[in-house]
């Protein structure tokens, strides 16, 4: 058994984040028993300050939320209106492209 499933045992949603590109965190997907969604800047040059790096990116603190819950909600741990109420509450579209494609 990995390091990484000890201290991450069960079948909980992890979300694992990168300020590089989400193949690093992608690296240790093999190793959990849960679910992980990445989410990593998949880019360089757009931005000119980390905070708005993550934003561009959607990698911040309320798109971390937002995965976890959607995570959460795919898992049956709580109720699918949850994340679509967080989605209206910070005005995201999930219509819109994702950043890398823009």
């Amino acid at each position: 058994m990995s390091h990484l499933a000890r201290c991450l045992a069960g079948l909980a949603p992890i979300v694992a984040v990168s300020d590089y590109v989400r193949a690093y965190p992608g690296l240790i997907a093999g190793y959990a028993e849960a679910p992980i969604v990445l989410l990593g800047t998949d880019g360089f040059g757009r931005s000119d300050t980390r905070r708005k790096l993550r934003q561009f990116f959607e990698i911040d603190r309320v798109h971390i939320a937002l995965a976890a819950m959607f995570a959460l909600a795919s898992a049956g741990a709580i109720d699918h209106s949850i994340p679509g109420r967080a989605l209206a509450r910070y005005c995201i579209s999930v219509d819109d492209l994702d950043p890398w494609s823009r």
